[in-house]
């Protein structure tokens, strides 16, 4: 009898971990918790469901995250409005106001594990994903912020990873920022023509990320914007310089990017991410900065603050691409021989090659040809070099390409002289 029960397949944009996948996620997040303890951070768990006015207050009513991508919903039971946690840092700063984590001193606190946004699922962008996150309560000073993007930097050479660059900036403070802003409302009340839907409502709301568009039409009027630095005081200046001081203590390079902007009043002074061009429109493999107010933002004695979040899956991705631009074959050539005149000919023609810098592996032993050519072909090798009775008496060389090079024609075979071997294969390879 055939059951007429639907197969269930999992959400669109939630992704099953199986155990061939998950064998990375352990390892790159063992790698992460030694790195962090090697700095002091330690762990904190905060559950997945939070209030929903947590996240409203916490990200901000007229950002993307609470108007269209929380999950949430009310729990009937207790007459509450509960959110899926979009993030990690709003319940982590909530969580070291309820328990008084900074009563006798600074924290330094990790968190690790899923979050939920209700976005279009693409490369590098789920539904539910996994955010590593970062938090030092309690400092104020440019060491901590340098102190993190240090952090990372080693990060990155723990996992192999180089072609991540850092990007730079500072918002200031609050009076500094409401100056620029007045500033640059103006500035998008002139280029009103060029503005689409999503910046002429943001244009009075949230007019920062006015400028993170992505919208070409409207890059020139973003480029033409007054910068926030411009607007920097004294104070806010020698802050900044004292991170970039360090970076360049520490020989960390980075970019200075007046248009990297956070769009909550409660960020300050230093903000950073670390991009690629490596993963497509999702190029920022992490985002962190200073947000002095929102601990007394969310009902805590104020204390500064300053973090980051790192994309697990995007740090997967990266990872498993270096380890392909990493994992060469073998070798170049692969030497197939069959009898022990053409071994030792083979041995005699591999030296050659090896002259010529090319990587050559001459079959051990004997065996057959179709075994001989499996190995070849596991081997990664370009091309087989053949030689048997025919190839030693032509003194004519088999050559087998088992790659597809230029059009060199995959698993096509064509003699080569033995005196001109290395010149060709060079030349092909």
């Amino acid at each position: 009898m055939t059951s007429s029960f639907q197969k269930v397949r999992a959400l669109t944009g939630m992704k099953d971990l199986l155990p061939d996948s998950s064998a990375s996620w352990e390892n790159l997040e063992a790698t992460i918790r030694a790195w962090l303890a090697s700095y002091g951070y330690r762990n904190m768990r905060t559950p997945v469901l939070e209030h929903t006015r947590l996240f409203t207050r916490g990200i901000g009513e007229v950002t993307d995250i609470v108007e269209k991508e929380m999950y949430s919903f009310n729990d009937a039971l207790n007459d509450e409005h509960l959110t899926m946690r979009p993030e990690f840092t709003a319940g982590m700063v909530r969580a070291t106001i309820e328990h008084n984590l900074l009563y006798d001193r600074p924290q330094r606190v990790y968190a690790m594990g899923p979050v939920f946004r209700h976005e279009k699922p693409q490369r590098g962008r789920y539904r539910q994903f996994h955010q590593i996150d970062v938090e030092a309560l309690g400092f104020a000073g440019p060491d901590i912020d340098a102190e993190l993007i240090v952090m990372l930097s080693r990060l990155w050479k723990l996992l192999g990873l180089n072609a991540i660059r850092l990007e730079l900036n500072s918002l200031g403070q609050a009076e500094e920022r409401a100056a620029h802003r007045a500033a640059l409302v103006r500035h998008l009340e002139q280029h009103k023509s060029v503005l689409d839907e999503e910046a002429l409502r943001r244009m009075h709301t949230n007019p920062l990320r006015v400028l993170d568009t992505k919208n070409p039409v409207m890059q020139s009027m973003a480029d033409s914007a007054p910068r926030l630095y411009d607007f920097l005081g004294e104070q806010s200046l020698a802050h900044f310089q004292g991170v970039c001081d360090r970076l360049d203590d520490a020989g960390i390079p980075y970019t200075l990017n007046p248009r990297l902007v956070r769009g909550l009043d409660y960020y300050n002074l230093t903000v950073f991410e670390w991009v690629t061009d490596q993963l497509g429109a999702q190029g920022t493999v992490c985002g962190g900065g200073r947000y002095d107010g929102l601990i007394g933002l969310l009902g805590g004695r104020p204390a500064p603050a300053v973090g980051f979040a790192i994309g697990m899956e995007r740090l997967l991705d990266l990872c498993e691409q270096q380890e392909a631009a990493d994992s060469r074959p073998e070798c170049d050539i692969y030497m197939v021989h069959q009898g022990e005149a053409a071994q030792r000919q083979c041995m005699r023609l591999a030296e050659r090659l090896r002259d010529e810098g090319l990587r050559v592996i001459v079959h051990a032993g004997p065996g057959s040809f179709k075994a001989q050519f499996k190995r070849a072909d596991n081997s990664g090798a370009h091309a087989a070099v053949v030689l048997g009775d025919s190839e030693l008496e032509s003194a004519l060389a088999s050559v087998k390409w088992l790659r597809d090079q230029d059009d060199k024609g995959q698993g096509q075979q064509e003699p080569v002289p033995f005196d001109q071997l290395a010149t060709i294969l060079k030349t092909r390879i």
